[in-house]
């Protein structure tokens, strides 16, 4: 049975990705259909197609390797001649400008293996190496942009990717990586409002009986640390009589609604006596107590301890009352809200953006001279082994499984929509920041009175494409190899927290 969970935990996985990619294709394809582009395939995976069909002029499909996803467009590397186009110019001089640049390029064809020729006899070889590599450049452009546009059929020109204004060039790209960020905020605010997160409360739970100081406590023998002995010094709570299931309601004179409040109020009151108000069965009570004032270190936002300059630890005065709460699910305030969730995706950027020094500390796991860390890196496989690990362990209830699933999801969709924004390509990201620079290179161009000149040629940046798609793979390789060899493990997770 916990074989069958495993897998089906996987399972709901890859249709959790799969959906999510989907989603983000259908954010690109939504506004390209509604400008007019021309979009030839809608494709969630890669691989081979399992299953497709066609309406329209569009075919959709899924293919075997949920892993991504596609829609083309034709254009997306623009036709030669309509990169030297320029505004201004009437449809003849336009064509015949680009009758020209086309004619001039097969002159330099011509040209550049009649000096490699005599670089040659010269002896002067390097140079013939740069033309020649030159020339395989000019040929992978040439055939990217025949591929781009192969499927456009004459009088359909109007209808490619790189006819769109800019503006709308953009919002077909920026659509994709922005469906998923709002579908992970949705799955977030489902998690975290709708099911709720376990909150401590003013009700007791248990009443530690005495004060031991946490160094002291450690130093005891084995036998001895469960246990109070004869000395030990009775804590306030204890000795007030509280008892697991009082409700606390007030301390000081201070109304005490939740947890956060009633610890507050008590760390503020240490060495005097208070009065404590609480409910049981029914029935309000007042004690007064004296809080108990104990030194403890100081941390910081993060939960890290705070350091002098000395390297010793800083330490700070704080009351002690002796009682624990119990736990409850609750739904996150929706003022709080909007902070969890710029904390989320502010934390995955700062992820992206240390990605690097990650990938270091990731080879060095591969090499087997570190530890994996449960809160690094993790690859699609990695994540599909803890989705399996989720559904089919019995250390979870079914609405804590669920809440751990959706916090995966929401995650995932987070990042890729921070993923995706790279200026890289072939990101989407990618694809902005061409748009955006080739809308300031025509306001600049305006602005001098030069007119407005015809798209980049993105065919231009495929040296790069190609180095950045040679770095994913090899990232993903690196990936797959460490969460087979070196997995991270649900109970790896919960004892990192």
């Amino acid at each position: 049975m916990t074989v069958v969970l495993y897998i089906i935990g996987i399972v709901l996985f890859l249709i959790g990705i799969s959906i999510s990619i989907g989603l983000h294709e259908l954010g690109h394809l939504t506004p390209a259909k509604k400008f007019g582009v021309k979009v030839t395939h809608y494709m969630v995976g890669f691989g081979p197609t399992v299953f497709s069909f066609r309406r329209g002029e569009t075919e959709y499909g899924i293919k075997a390797l949920p892993l991504g996803g596609f829609i083309a467009m034709p254009g997306m590397y623009p036709p030669l001649k309509a990169t030297t186009r320029r505004a201004g110019a009437t449809s003849g001089s336009a064509a015949q400008h680009a009758d020209d640049a086309i004619g001039d390029d097969h002159l330099g064809d011509g040209a550049v293996e009649g000096t490699a020729d005599t670089d040659l006899a010269t002896d002067v070889p390097s140079r013939s190496r740069r033309q020649r590599r030159g020339r395989l450049f000019e040929n992978t452009m040439a055939d990217a942009r025949d591929y781009s546009n192969q499927e456009i059929e004459p009088g359909e020109e109007h209808r490619t990717f790189y006819a769109l204004n800019v503006p709308k060039r953009l919002v077909v790209m920026f659509a994709g990586p922005l469906v998923n960020l709002v579908l992970g905020i949705i799955i977030m605010a489902i998690s975290l409002i709708g099911i709720g997160i376990m909150t401590p409360t003013t009700t007791v739970q248990t009443v530690v009986e005495c004060a031991v100081p946490a160094s002291e406590a450690a130093e005891r023998p084995a036998d001895q640390k469960k246990s109070c002995q004869d000395d030990d010094p009775l804590t306030p709570a204890w000795e007030a009589g509280i008892k697991p299931g009082d409700d606390i309601t007030s301390v000081a004179g201070v109304s005490t609604d939740s947890w956060d409040e009633l610890s507050s109020v008590i760390k503020d009151h240490a060495g005097q006596r208070v009065d404590v108000e609480f409910t049981r069965d029914g029935r309000t009570q007042n004690v007064n107590v004296p809080i108990i004032a104990h030194e403890q270190a100081r941390v910081d936002d993060s939960g890290q301890p705070v350091m002098n300059a000395d390297g010793t630890p800083q330490t700070v005065t704080e009351g002690f009352f002796g009682v624990g709460p119990v736990q409850e699910r609750q739904g996150l305030p929706l003022n709080e809200f909007p902070g969890a969730v710029w904390d989320q995706v502010s934390g995955v950027f700062h992820a992206i953006v240390t990605l690097p020094v990650k990938l270091v500390d990731i080879a060095e796991v591969a090499t087997g001279s570190k530890e994996r860390d449960a809160e690094g890196l993790v690859g699609m496989v990695g994540v599909g082994r803890i989705a399996g690990e989720i559904v089919s362990t019995d250390q979870l209830q079914i609405v804590d499984k669920a809440q751990v699933g959706l916090g995966m999801l929401g995650s995932l969709n987070i990042f890729l929509f921070a993923f995706n924004m790279i200026p890289l390509l072939p990101l989407d990201g990618g694809h902005i920041a061409v748009g955006l620079y080739e809308g300031a290179r025509r306001q600049i161009n305006t602005i001098r009175g030069r007119g407005k000149i015809g798209p980049f040629d993105t065919a231009r940046l495929l040296p790069l494409t190609y180095v950045v798609i040679g770095l994913m793979l090899c990232m993903t390789a690196l990936l797959v190899y460490v969460d087979l060899v070196k997995p991270v493990t649900l109970d790896a997770i919960f004892n990192s927290g």
